[in-house]
């Protein structure tokens, strides 16, 4: 029988999955910095990259915490074979959208999609697991509606961008939900079954006589093995939070990284903040703010 956790354990617990929570969201805020590292590069072939190097360095944590058998039990099983075979594309989108996003100067368009995810999570388990929508959630989705819609309108054309991002992530966090694999060996098969895929695509564009490998541009290569570990890395804080905190207080984590996107694109990389643009950013944060409060009531009324 298990010995029950004194309340300084607990605390002690509670205070390292919020380190952990911080440094995994930290680092996912500081993604488009790094890839301005790699934006002499193609978007298709840094993901690529990605792709491949995550194989390596996933593959060695699993090793190193001797977890290959976690591995090994999912690939035995057709069904959850499938299912992140459905992730993996959803995260491969993702990824894709992502880095060609920070190579157009369109760091704006990726904290809006990461701002609108939590809302659209909202509405794939409104559509997909027929749940019932709180009634501060019915209208942080309506207000968030609304948002893309003056986008659209105002600034002439619908938010892409944004959109791919929310709906690719918050499709990928729903497959993850029902799909019994933890974090990481799930990761590590997902890369898998794109692996294939990734190294076909650099072998063809070597053969069409681009430096697929930046074999010239040894920095750029550094750079482009790193993103192995930029993805290993923060998944490994995330899984660590998760097991230490409730989902009330990793929910509100998510937003750190949209918020210091938003901060360097707009005071780092100058990119325009035309007032179309800022209403959009005001009514989601709003819609957010409302999403927030219902949850904490909730919370507080379950503890």
């Amino acid at each position: 029988m298990s010995q029950p956790v004194s309340e300084a354990e607990a605390q002690a617990e509670f205070r390292q999955g919020l380190l952990f929570g911080l440094a995994a969201y930290v680092m996912w805020g500081f993604f488009p910095a790094y890839y301005k590292l790699t934006d002499s590069i193609p978007a298709d072939i840094v993901v690529s990259h990605r792709i491949v190097w995550s194989i390596l360095f996933v593959g060695l944590f699993l090793y190193l915490r001797g977890r290959w058998q976690e591995v090994g039990e999912a690939l035995r099983q057709p069904a959850v074979l499938v299912r992140l075979m459905a992730s993996s594309t959803l995260i491969g989108i993702n990824w894709l959208v992502f880095v060609w996003a920070i190579e157009q100067e369109r760091v704006l368009d990726v904290s809006l999609g990461y701002f609108i995810n939590p809302l659209v999570s909202i509405l794939v388990g409104l559509v997909v697991l027929h749940e019932r929508l709180s009634k501060g959630q019915g209208i942080a989705v309506a207000v968030a509606a609304v948002a893309v819609l003056i986008q659209a309108v105002l600034a002439g054309g619908v938010p892409w961008v944004s959109l791919i991002l929310a709906f690719s992530f918050a499709g990928y966090g729903y497959v993850r939900k029902v799909t019994p694999v933890k974090a990481t060996p799930g990761m590590f098969i997902e890369t898998l079954l794109l692996f294939p895929l990734a190294t076909g695509y650099l072998l063809y564009r070597l053969g069409e006589g681009a430096d697929a490998f930046v074999l010239d541009d040894i920095p750029v290569l550094i750079a482009l093995v790193g993103t192995g570990v930029i993805t290993a890395l923060p998944l490994t804080f995330f899984s660590a939070a998760a097991r230490r905190l409730p989902l009330f207080m990793l929910g509100l984590m998510q937003y750190l990284a949209p918020s210091l996107h938003f901060l360097m694109a707009v005071y780092v990389w100058n990119e325009p903040l035309d007032q179309a643009k800022l209403l959009t950013f005001a009514m989601i944060w709003a819609a957010l703010a409302v999403v927030t409060l219902d949850s904490w009531k909730r919370y507080a009324n379950a503890r």
